[in-house]
């Protein structure tokens, strides 16, 4: 606790001699000062060229038992008993217009959370696997893209390199998600980055339609020469209320793993809907369904049958009390009938069944600086949580964590 006293009084008096700062990102014309352009008139390069960065830190309490290396394993992003230094992030994105077609972004982060979001093939391999992720380097190039608006109809935008998922509701960047956890949905079911080529096209002011292809889950290597179709449909009846179904499919398994000439596809279909209709409250719901044909971590313990699904479904409520406090409540389902993606901690045929409650609580607590005291229960079916012994076996069927997380905005 002292420990923790320090860093936070530490943080508090360097970010005092730094300039002001927004909680969200910024246009390049903002941070120079520039004026803004009249409103019906094309804006200049500089305001559309945003700027997103922030550090943040945290320090986990498991109230019971954390696992083996203090790892909460079926929690990537909140692994350590204590304090982590989760993230330091810049960004730079331009999105194309009708004055400047040509659209980038470059997303460079550092910190531990950099080594969760890795794809394959960029400062991680094969043998490199969570939970631990020991020899992944703690830096990352989450997103490298270059996109360009097409003068066909409303505006066909094209967009290629590698860039942050179309699927879920949570992103890799904390400050932009209600709660500082992740879900088991983000963490367990949905791949987080892409490399690939996309295309969206604006049918009506209220619906777009993208659509491309993928390396794969988080691979920016193609690991079996497969191209992944993915895409998304989105609707935005009003600016209150929107709703995005997205999709991802093909063989994720390398050429060696699928059985003669069957192509074993991994598929996903993902609804996110967010709707701010009422005063101060945030209203979202996210839900997948996915699967995998002969999914090789059956295949592995012999089953007959190999093919796994999973998925499961995330509310979340926030309320904004004032301009500075708000809270948030998250009720999480995670299935995993045949235990494929709990495997960290249950062996792979094993039905496991998880449910999280996450409450937030998060504090402006000075122009970019941002505080946030959470509370979560995780629950499954069976033992599934802090792996103790030699073997290792879970020994847990519920696990409670307290976090402290600060974080400042800088854009």
């Amino acid at each position: 606790m002292i420990r923790l006293g320090r860093i936070v009084c530490c943080a508090v008096l360097l970010l005092a001699a730094l300039p002001d700062s927004a909680f969200a990102q910024k246009s390049v014309a903002d941070v120079l000062g520039r004026p803004a352009t009249p409103e019906g008139q094309l804006k200049t390069y500089l305001e559309e060229l945003m700027l997103f960065s922030y550090v943040e830190n945290s320090y986990v309490w498991n109230l019971g038992k954390s696992g083996r290396g203090d790892v909460n394993e079926l929690r990537f992003y909140d692994h350590d008993a204590g304090y982590t230094f989760n993230a330091l992030e810049f960004s730079v994105k331009k999105d194309p217009s009708e004055r400047y077609r040509l659209g980038y972004g470059v997303v460079l982060t550092a910190g531990v959370d950099s080594q969760k979001n890795h794809s394959l093939g960029i400062f991680r391999d094969r043998d490199d696997q969570g939970p631990f992720f020991r020899n992944t380097e703690k830096i990352d190039l989450p997103e490298a893209y270059a996109s360009y608006l097409v003068p066909m109809g409303n505006g066909l935008t094209v967009k290629a390199g590698k860039w942050a998922t179309l699927i879920g509701y949570e992103v890799y960047e904390s400050p932009k998600n209600l709660n500082f956890s992740r879900s088991f949905l983000y963490t367990l079911g949905t791949p987080y980055t892409h490399t690939g080529l996309l295309v969206t096209y604006p049918v009506a002011p209220w619906f777009s339609v993208t659509a491309g292809f993928t390396n794969g889950w988080d691979n920016a290597d193609n690991n079996n020469g497969y191209l992944r179709p993915i895409g998304s449909f989105a609707f935005t009846p009003s600016d209150k209320l929107s709703a995005t179904v997205s999709y991802l499919f093909g063989p994720e398994q390398n050429r060696d793993q699928m059985r003669g000439r069957d192509i074993n596809n991994r598929w996903v279909v993902d609804t996110t809907i967010v709707y701010t209709g009422i005063d101060r409250v945030t209203l979202s719901v996210n839900f997948d369904f996915a699967g995998e044909e002969n999914d090789p971590a059956l295949v592995a313990v012999g089953r007959r049958n190999a093919n796994s699904s999973w998925g499961g479904i995330a509310g979340y409520v926030g309320y904004d009390w004032t301009k500075a406090l708000r809270t948030v409540l998250r009720l999480e389902y995670f299935y995993d009938p045949q235990g494929v993606r709990s495997s960290e901690t249950v062996p792979a045929g094993k039905n496991v069944d998880l449910f999280e409650v996450t409450a937030t609580a998060e504090y402006k607590i000075w122009r970019g600086l941002v505080g946030r005291l959470e509370f979560r229960h995780d629950e499954a079916n069976r033992k599934a949580f802090s792996l103790q012994g030699n073997p290792p076996a879970a020994t847990a069927s519920a696990q409670n964590t307290i976090t402290l997380a600060v974080y400042y905005s800088f854009f």
